[in-house]
């Protein structure tokens, strides 16, 4: 039943006074955020402040009583701190490229699309780029739930003085894309992780299809442009950059896959009461000398989330052990089994405390 025009001109009418309120209330609220953004230049902190990201959202989705849901409220709130980091200070994220991969997304996930992202070539470069300032903040990839950590990330982590300030847990999609019809793909590129993650489905609805290799899901995304009954593997954001159809969506076999990303910078936010701590830790080759360097985290009631070794490249046979624990590094049972920690192995390097959130 179509409503009356006059009922339509009503509520065009009221919502172009809400609006009228909102736009004013943006450059009002931006203004107090440029005042803020001053102050912490002139005291050399971060624009960035996770933290307080956190409880921005936090607040906004407790005074939310719909029908918005509060997955979009987030999303509104992501763009307009976007656009206010964007005025604070020309600010630079770099991340592992190319356009259009699952960690751009990532990046635009956490800092919106009103900032300047700078792809690159390897994981190796972002930590590079944000280390010689040409970059405020890095994205890399540091685990899958379905293949595993990313071990380049925790390699550079060794030697690096940037440290962890927030994390960002991002559902893999993985769409079948492409300007052909599903019976007439004769190609199909990938890389080889997402093929990986969604060997399954290939293997049932395209088991004659010859599989090429790519370099990234976007060189993918690319090739499969370009050449005639071809497809490609790859994310929305891909299919909307190279202007190709979404076959299919969700094609992935593991319903929950998802990739953590770390952002790198060099300044940790302080406590929220909700925070997880990253350490490495190089311990000697004796029997049980793991076993005692993390007694002090039980001692403490420290819930360990993960545990992850790699081979120490300096010396053959010794490694390297990352630990992540609930906690911010200022907390005390946190601060005081560092100090024990620091008793009982040859290293212990604090890699960062941020957010324990996505």
């Amino acid at each position: 039943m179509r409503m009356p025009a006059m009922n339509l001109s009503h509520h065009r009418k009221a919502i172009d006074k809400l609006d009228e309120k909102i736009v004013k209330l943006l450059n009002e609220r931006t203004k107090h955020v440029l005042k803020i953004g001053a102050l912490k230049l002139k005291s050399g902190k971060e624009i960035y402040a996770p933290h307080r990201e956190l409880a921005v959202f936090e607040r906004a989705c407790k005074l939310n009583n719909g029908p918005m849901t509060d997955e979009s409220l987030r999303a509104i709130y992501r763009e307009i701190m976007s656009s206010s980091l964007s005025l604070e200070k020309s600010m630079t994220v770099a991340y592992f490229g190319p356009e259009a991969t699952f960690t751009h997304q990532a990046a635009i996930r956490r800092f919106g699309s009103s900032l300047r992202y700078a792809a690159q070539k390897t994981i190796a470069d972002v930590f590079n780029e944000v280390s010689k300032n040409r970059a405020d903040y890095g994205v890399v990839p540091v685990e899958n739930s379905t293949e595993g950590v990313v071990t380049h990330t925790l390699d550079m982590l060794v030697d690096s003085d940037l440290k962890i300030v927030s994390q960002i847990v991002l559902p893999i999609q993985q769409c079948l894309i492409g300007n052909v019809t599903v019976g007439e793909i004769e190609k199909l590129y990938s890389h080889p992780q997402a093929l990986a993650q969604c060997r399954a489905w290939v293997q049932t609805h395209l088991p004659n299809v010859e599989f090429i290799e790519s370099s990234s899901t976007t060189r993918a995304a690319e090739l499969a442009a370009t050449e005639k009954n071809a497809a490609a593997i790859a994310s929305v954001l891909a299919a909307e950059r190279y202007q190709l159809r979404l076959l299919e969506r969700d094609i992935q076999d593991n319903s929950t896959n998802a990739t953590r990303f770390l952002v790198l910078g060099r300044q940790c936010s302080p406590p929220t009461g909700r925070d997880r701590t990253s350490l490495m830790i190089g311990i000697a080759d004796k029997v049980g000398a793991l076993h005692r360097a993390l007694a002090p985290m039980r001692r403490f009631r420290l819930n360990l989330t993960k545990i992850e070794s790699r081979p120490n490249k300096r010396k053959a046979w010794e490694y390297y052990f990352f630990i992540d624990c609930d906690g911010h590094f200022e907390d005390t049972n946190v601060a005081e089994s560092i100090k024990h920690l620091e008793m009982h192995c040859n290293l212990v390097k604090v890699l960062g405390s941020f957010p324990n959130s996505g």
